[in-house]
């Protein structure tokens, strides 16, 4: 009973000779085995070349020959095995990557050589066959050392150093997990693999019998064994600057990857924390940042595996889930470093629709993972000032709420100007409806289902597109009656009517349309918000909001009251114009929207760039603003011609 899997285990003929004939095609259905327990033993096997081979081939000389033919033997079995797993578009590719690592153990390649293409094919099938290589939860390590107290310590020794009381005589002998030469070439999933497959031919029997949960818990805690309390701490302080959330942010990057690999990039020690304290990983989860991190990941996962689909919609809640709901903090610290993440993650995803090659997509995400470093940085690694937290919330608030009361204050008048005071209840329903459904949908949202940020880019995009066509017609309508005998004329014959047969619903459903747009959008950013200024900070966003409301309101006062005096024709020509100008900006913002929920391509071109304005340097945007700039001066001439005649 020794979880010496974690070790070198293996006596050669017997291990080689039982595993062979476990897995030979025809064998007898009692030992019939799943494609899956096929793909696990293929990873297992190639987990322990990759790891035992530089030990036993050194400089081109085998150091121990029967550990040498195991190594070709696994290599051997790991291609038999592949070579019978359902046929997918990879596997061509993963039979030739393991010839090569066959031809490479033959030829008695370098160690650092043989473990590369053993750990590359062992990813590759990994991904081609969707091994489950994660915890569905953080492990618990107090688990761990129980149920290493139970099954491992008789063979291994209470504190892992494999002199249980079992010991004497295993051959082999049960493996040290304190040995760090051995233990840093372990993965966590290694060790799991094996917790789980165990090793044919020796002491070390398979646990598939305990829970998954239990399976992770153990392994986590075995890799644990090896860490020295300065290495955990030097991880910690990395792990709080900031250092490896792209590489190690989440639990399947921190089970795959060795320490010996990690080593080069210096996070090796943040690895053994993150071992040990698993949990830091939740913290991380709720940083928007680190969604794009885990998005950027699963994007360059899927391109390498073809499925450019799934890369294209992970490229885009990279942006949507995530960064988005930091960019009005980060505008308030670098305005400049906002806009660089915005133009390189939408170079991201144009890069994946003409199909770039891998080396580009990996160089793009890897540098917009080195702007969200900088990004988190200057951010306060997800804490902000108080100053920057007020700043942050005002903006919110102005930013998405001045096109809606622009609108409001504008119907309002337009109502007070007419006369028709009985259309305000209808007026007042619209906007206060939009408030209560706001609400709902944010709790529905927060609580019920998960609205996803594409989700809530086509709502902001489509309703934006439908009210710039409103506000066009309502535009060009109130140009017609800028001259006064038009208007006279008009209300006699049509307001009354019109409005004796209700058609003020529309008034509500302007109200409604404008308010709701960007309601549900401004909810997000501020729960964002929130979480990022912490319980210092949070005082600080309340007064941003009251500061932001209180401007609004002195605005809409003041549009109410100076655009009522104004005599009938200027107010209705301003008005038109107003309209007009919001047109323009809802159609430039509404396919802006569209592009970031991935409905339309984006093609960046070099132009300003001014979100306030509707303003987006991309073809599209541009375009659709032409276009709408084109109608509005065809209907000023229209109504020109009209007036004349």
């Amino acid at each position: 009973m020794t979880p010496t899997s974690l070790s070198r285990l293996l006596t050669p003929v017997r291990a080689i000779a039982l595993g062979s004939l476990i897995w030979l095609a025809g064998f007898t259905p009692a030992f019939a085995v799943t494609d899956e327990e096929k793909a696990q033993t293929a990873v297992h096997m190639l987990d322990y070349v990759s790891v035992d081979y530089p030990e036993f081939v050194q400089n081109g000389e085998v150091l121990n020959p029967e550990e040498y033919e195991e190594q070709l033997e696994f290599a051997t079995q790991s291609a038999s095995l592949i070579a019978e797993l359902p046929a997918v578009d990879q596997q061509a590719e993963l039979l030739k990557q393991a010839e090569k690592l066959r031809q490479q153990i033959l030829a008695k390649a370098a160690g650092e050589a043989v473990s590369a293409t053993a750990n590359s094919l062992r990813l590759a099938v990994i991904q081609a066959y969707k091994i489950t290589v994660a915890p569905k939860d953080i492990p618990d390590l107090n688990r761990g050392a129980q149920l290493f107290g139970e099954t491992c310590a008789a063979c291994h020794g209470a504190t892992g150093h494999g002199d249980g009381p079992l010991a004497k005589g295993l051959e082999p002998e049960p493996s040290n997990f304190h040995d760090q030469d051995r233990m840093r070439m372990r993965s966590i999933y290694g060790l799991y693999n094996t917790i789980t497959l165990g090793v044919n031919g020796t002491p070390m029997q398979s646990y598939a019998q305990l829970p998954e949960t239990d399976r992770w818990s153990l392994a986590f805690y075995v890799s644990t064994l090896r860490a020295t309390g300065e290495q955990k701490t030097a991880g910690e302080q990395l792990w709080q600057q900031g250092r490896g959330k792209a590489e190690l942010g989440n639990l399947k990057q921190l089970v795959m990857q060795a320490p010996a690999e990690l080593e080069t990039a210096g996070l090796a020690d943040v690895q053994t924390y993150l071992a040990a304290q698993p949990s830091a990983l939740q913290a991380l989860a709720g940083n928007p940042l680190n969604i794009s991190r885990s998005k950027l990941t699963a994007t360059l996962e899927s391109y390498r595996e073809g499925d450019y689909a799934s890369a294209r919609q992970h490229a885009i809640s990279a942006y949507l889930e995530g960064f988005e709901l930091v960019e009005n903090s980060l505008n308030n610290v670098d305005k400049a470093l906002r806009l660089e993440v915005e133009r390189e993650m939408m170079d991201l995803r144009s890069a994946i629709a003409k199909n770039a090659s891998t080396d580009e997509i990996t160089a793009q995400i890897a540098k917009i993972n080195d702007l969200l470093d900088e990004a988190d940085e200057k951010l306060g690694a997800g804490s902000l000032t108080g100053a920057t937290a007020f700043v942050s919330s005002l903006l919110i608030l102005l930013r998405e709420g001045l096109e809606a009361i622009l609108i409001l204050a504008a119907l309002s008048a337009f109502i007070s100007k007419t006369g028709r005071r009985d259309a305000l209840p209808y007026f007042h329903l619209g906007w206060i409806f939009a408030v209560v459904l706001g609400g709902v949908t944010w709790f529905v949202a927060s609580y019920l289902l998960t609205i996803s940020g594409a989700g809530r880019e086509m709502t902001e995009g489509i309703t934006a597109l439908v009210a710039a066509a409103m506000l066009l017609y309502v535009g060009y309508w109130l140009h017609s009656k800028s001259h006064a005998h038009a208007w006279q004329q008009f209300i006699s014959s049509h307001v009354t009517a019109a409005l004796n047969k209700r058609t003020w619903w529309a008034i509500a459903g302007v109200s409604f349309l404008a308010v709701y747009r960007e309601l549900f959008e401004v909810i997000l950013f501020y729960q964002a918000l929130w979480a990022q200024a912490g319980p210092e900070g949070q005082g600080a966003v309340v007064a941003g909001i009251v500061a932001a409301a209180v401007l609004l309101a002195i605005l809409s006062w003041a549009i109410l009251k100076y655009s009522v005096r104004l005599p009938l024709g200027k107010f209705f020509a301003t008005t038109a114009g107003l309209l007009a100008l919001l047109a323009v900006i809802f159609a430039g913002n509404g396919i802006a929207a569209l592009q970031e929920a991935g409905v339309i391509t984006a093609e960046r071109v070099h132009f300003i760039s001014a979100p306030l304005l509707g303003i987006h340097p991309t073809i599209q945007t541009l375009t659709a603003q032409g276009i709408v700039i084109a109608l509005i001066l065809a209907g000023m001439l229209l109504s020109r011609e009209q007036e004349k005649r």
